[in-house]
């Protein structure tokens, strides 16, 4: 069990303490808010990298591998997360509970003092970011933004979201374009990380057995420097209920494969007014979304049409994904097949043992991040984008009370919007 405070620490800044003693580590995040951007989003993914190069007490990457080194080996890594259409920047530490090591060690005031020295001070010269800092990092941006051509799977449906939401920012990858990347400057990038710091709204979270007053005592004095504007505009994602045309939209590339990939997008429609999350987390069980699922027990084991196929829902943005991977000759009938398959959803043709098991799924998930600091953080930073109400243990609670008539009335809303085949090069 565990206990959960959250509390503003500063104009903007909320601070979500997750109180228990089940674990031996505790972590932490920062994490800078903003709206995506295809004009900005590389230079929010690179600001993380290159501040974590860094500060003024500690002025380059081997200064601060030392410093983690006193912490007993704490942690402290750029992270760059895409919610919906927001874009969330900033630093994930681990590090050992104080418990558990000698008394007066206090782990926790160290690690958030580094934390908001990587963040507030970084190294400058005449006022900009590091020259070299910046050049080396967005070197590394451009080959990490290269490399999502590396895994098809990833990349097949990466390309659908670009195609089926290119006039929508969802369409924009979380590292922001290669041609964007390119033209970033230390003097560009010092402008945007001066806006984001001053202007974002920032979501700090930790886990761990310290006490919440110890803790937003911690933040507030490593944060003591924030600047930060009398108001804030929360960035928000637009949610689009239907599909821009009639029928889905399709899209094939050709690239030296050996092996299709199929990633269709649907949106879910009339149930984002007022989204039921343990409800859609249920129909996404029953659909796609594990191996008791309709596609993996049908699609892929009874007609052996694929080689994998699963569902996914992005429940911040209200689209449905699903990837498949195929034979080139076997695109249409996959295809004809996932359509049968949430027609009968739908329908209403879910057994109890369907219902039951995708019910069993979704709690066992659940429970499986709680039974880590990482994967509570991630649990509670995910309800706090969305602005979901219930904590994430009650939603274990919730989704065993989902009905089949539930399931069936979202998925009889869901509507196809895009198609994305990637097919082989012919020789």
């Amino acid at each position: 069990m565990h206990d959960v405070i959250r509390r503003t620490i500063a104009p903007g800044v909320t601070a979500t303490c997750v109180n228990t003693d089940k674990f031996k580590t505790g972590c932490m995040s920062v994490n800078l808010i903003t709206g995506l951007d295809r004009k900005t989003a590389a230079m929010s993914a690179l600001l993380p990298r290159v501040l974590r190069r860094g500060g003024a007490r500690h002025p380059d990457m081997r200064a601060v591998a030392d410093a983690l080194d006193e912490l007993y080996g704490a942690r402290i890594e750029p992270i760059v997360r895409k919610k919906g259409e927001l874009q969330c920047i900033g630093f994930y530490a681990d590090f050992a509970d104080d418990d558990f090591l000698p008394k007066g060690e206090n782990v926790l005031e160290k690690t958030a003092a580094l934390l908001g020295e990587l963040l507030l001070m970084p190294r400058t010269r005449g006022g900009l970011l590091l020259h070299d800092y910046v050049e080396s990092e967005r070197v590394n941006l451009i080959n990490d933004i290269r490399a999502g051509i590396n895994d098809k799977r990833v990349y097949a449906s990466d390309r659908l979201l670009e195609n089926m939401c290119s006039g929508e920012a969802f369409g924009t990858n979380r590292l922001g374009g290669e041609s964007a990347a390119r033209g970033i400057t230390a003097r560009a990038l010092t402008r945007h990380y001066q806006e984001l710091i001053s202007g974002s709204k920032i979501e700090i979270f930790y886990c761990g057995a310290a006490a919440p007053e110890r803790v937003a005592e911690a933040l507030t004095e490593a944060l003591s420097t924030l600047p930060r504007q009398e108001c804030f505009t929360a960035a928000e994602t637009d949610v689009r209920l239907s599909p821009p045309a009639p029928g889905p939209r399709r899209f094939t590339e050709a690239l030296d494969v050996l092996q299709g990939k199929l990633a269709l997008g649907f949106r879910l429609g009339e149930c984002m007014k007022e989204p039921d999350y343990p409800a859609l987390t249920v129909f996404n069980a029953v659909f796609g979304g594990g191996v008791t699922s309709k596609l993996f027990l049908n699609v892929r084991e009874r007609l052996s049409l694929c080689y994998y196929a699963g569902s996914a829902v992005e429940k911040h943005k209200g689209i449905m994904t699903v990837s498949s991977g195929v034979d080139f000759g076997s695109f249409e009938d996959a295809l004809s097949e996932i359509y049968a398959q949430l027609a009968a959803v739908a329908a209403g043709d879910i057994s109890d043992w369907e219902l039951l098991s995708a019910k069993r799924a979704v709690i066992t998930s659940v429970k499986s991040a709680m039974d880590r600091p990482g994967g509570l953080e991630e649990l509670y930073f995910d309800h706090a984008v969305a602005s979901i109400k219930f904590a994430p243990d009650e939603l274990a609670a919730l989704a065993d009370e989902v009905t089949r008539d539930k399931v069936a009335s979202i998925a009889s809303g869901v509507r196809a919007d895009s198609e994305y085949f990637l097919t082989g090069v012919s020789i």
